[in-house]
């Protein structure tokens, strides 16, 4: 898995579904023909190998940019419509101009770039993994993050998926600032 040519962005995101924190996206442009045998699908990696294939494209990325949609937004707009505007931000905060946008999925709607989406493309374009290693890494910091100001939940350890322990503490304790109240572990705890 090499990258091809021009400036090509590999997008992706992170954190669709987890019921708390933000999901986050990450553009990643990086040189013509980079490969590194860390850099690919970011579920395939372990926490430590993510980190060290993080510090390897910030290290070797041509722009890297990320965008940050917050649980409010989430419970607003709908996860799908916030993944795509973490997509946008990620975009328009790369500090190079991409010829050509590889989107994890779908095309992502209001890029006037090209663009191509492609159905498990964090696993076959090596730009669009890049992009979920920082996706991911960036967002489980955030979720670290929140695990100082709630520890109750376990976000250091579940990053706001809904594991049991989570819900427990959710019914337990109520949601945090940080929960998306229009999902459904969530929504169903508030109206109990």
């Amino acid at each position: 898995m090499r990258s091809r040519s021009g400036r090509i962005a590999g997008v992706d995101e992170a954190g669709r579904g987890p019921i708390a924190g933000p999901v986050v996206a990450a553009a990643v442009i990086l040189p013509v023909n980079f490969f590194h045998p860390l850099i690919r699908d970011s579920k395939s990696l372990s926490p430590r190998q993510r980190i060290r294939a993080y510090e390897i494209i910030g290290a070797n990325a041509l722009a890297i940019g990320v965008g940050i949609v917050g649980p409010k937004v989430i419970d607003r707009i709908n996860i799908r419509n916030a993944s795509f505007q973490a997509m946008l931000r990620a975009i328009k905060k790369l500090r190079v101009v991409p010829d050509f946008i590889l989107v994890d999925g779908f095309e992502i709607p209001g890029v006037d770039l090209p663009q191509s989406a492609i159905i498990g493309g964090d696993a076959k374009e090596i730009s669009i993994s890049a992009a979920s290693i920082v996706a991911k890494v960036t967002r489980d910091r955030i979720m670290i993050s929140h695990h100082h100001r709630y520890p109750q939940y376990g976000f250091d350890t579940n990053k706001g998926y809904p594991t049991r322990f989570h819900i427990r503490m959710l019914k337990r304790y109520g949601p945090s600032p940080v929960h998306r109240f229009s999902y459904r572990p969530v929504a169903d705890v508030r109206k109990g």
